[in-house]
C-alpha cells in the first residue's frame, strides 16, 4: 500500500461550505461538478477544466496538489485518492469544502 500519492483535483465550493467565498448554492455546485465529470468522461482535459473551474488555488496549476501522505487530507478525499489507480479519475466526492473530482497522477 502506498504511503504517498500525487493527485490533482477540481473543487467546487458553495455558500456555507468550509472556507468558502462562493455564492452558488449546494445544488448549483453539484449540477456544475456533475457536468464537469461528464466532460472529463467524454475526453476533456482534466487540467484545463481545473484551471477554468476549480475554486481551489491549485486550479492555477491544473489542479495539482503535489504529493501527500496519509493524514494530510480530509478523510473522504484521502480515501478516494489512495484507492484510485494512477491515471484514474474519481466520481464526485463531497467534503466539508465542497465537491471534488480527483485524478491520481502518481
Amino acid at each position: 500500500m502506498a504511503d504517498q500519492v500525487r493527485a490533482s483535483h477540481i473543487l467546487l465550493m458553495y455558500a456555507g461550505s468550509s472556507r468558502s467565498t462562493a455564492t452558488r448554492t449546494k445544488d448549483e455546485a453539484l449540477q456544475k461538478i456533475n457536468a464537469l465529470k461528464s466532460q472529463i468522461d467524454d475526453g476533456a482535459e482534466f487540467a484545463t477544466l481545473a484551471s477554468q473551474n476549480s475554486d481551489c488555488p491549485s486550479g492555477r496549476s491544473g489542479g495539482d496538489l503535489g504529493e501527500f501522505g496519509r493524514g494530510q487530507m480530509v478523510p473522504a478525499f484521502e480515501q478516494t485518492a489512495f484507492e484510485l489507480e494512477v491515471g484514474a479519475v474519481s466520481g464526485v466526492v463531497e467534503t466539508d469544502f465542497g465537491y471534488h473530482i480527483i485524478k491520481r497522477t502518481g
